[in-house]
């Protein structure tokens, strides 16, 4: 009889072996999938913004948003655009023309902003910049975006630093208010310590987009739909509510044309 029980024995035994080593799979599985799932959110770059915290909205656009109905996208909600007009030393946005004046006419406020090159002199890019937008009328600081992605690699963060000090002298010498906008790592690189008295326009798919630190507009979306604009697109938000960025916009907004011209 002794052989049947050792017999039973290692059957009970190895089904429990079974159901532990299932168990410890399924687990593992999980536990896998949970950490796939964060690191993906994690890569999605939209966040939810609670609009009774920041009513304002606005989008930022270039030629490569194509051709826009700023009427609908006036009535969609979106109060601020934010206009490509150029990049580098000679670049000019192809629809920057078109787009301001469509948006002006829509009633939107609208601003322009300027894509650094770390390959240029700064203040050739400042004299470009102004030579497309110093007779407009615009309502928001000019903006220079500033990111690693699109630059070539290899010059090192002192120049870029000189480079876009040198942009923002010259536009400062011009009478222009000057915000920056870039990422996290672009604010850390380039940014922090050096340029911290700027309004900052954050890239950001974090709540809140940049801890312990000051921001004035969060691009929280590359990833949104607004009616009159084909495809995704990207929004942004103001840091606080209608009448801070009422207050905001008088103080901060670039000085008039026929006062730069004076």
């Amino acid at each position: 009889m002794a052989a049947p029980d050792n017999l039973a024995n290692f059957v009970k035994m190895n089904k429990a072996g079974i159901i532990a080593s299932t168990i410890v799979g399924v687990t593992g599985v999980a536990i896998f999938a949970t950490a796939l799932l964060r690191v993906s959110a994690a890569r999605i770059p939209y966040v939810e913004v609670p609009r009774d915290e920041y009513p304002v909205v606005g989008v930022d656009l270039s030629a490569h948003n194509g051709r826009v109905d700023f009427g609908r996208v006036a009535a969609d909600g979106v109060d601020f655009v934010v206009l490509k007009a150029t990049e580098g030393e000679s670049f000019c946005d192809s629809e920057f023309a078109r787009n301001y004046g469509a948006a002006r006419m829509s009633g939107l406020k609208v601003g322009a902003y300027h894509f650094f090159r770390f390959d240029c002199e700064g203040e050739r890019q400042a004299r470009h910049f102004l030579s497309v937008v110093d007779s407009l009328d615009l309502d928001l600081p000019l903006a220079i975006d500033v990111e690693d992605n699109g630059n070539p690699e290899g010059i090192s963060r002192r120049l870029v630093a000189a480079r876009l000090e040198a942009m923002l002298n010259s536009l400062d010498s011009a009478g222009r208010k000057v915000m920056i906008y870039s990422n996290k790592r672009g604010i850390s690189r380039y940014i922090s310590g050096r340029f911290d008295d700027r309004p900052v326009w954050i890239c950001s798919f974090t709540n809140p987009p940049l801890a312990g630190g000051q921001w004035t507009l969060w691009q929280h979306s590359h990833r949104s739909r607004v009616d009159g604009i084909k495809g995704d697109v990207d929004l942004n938000t103001f840091n606080g509510d209608s009448a801070d960025w009422t207050r905001w916009l008088a103080a901060f907004a670039p000085a008039k044309a026929m006062a730069c011209n004076k």
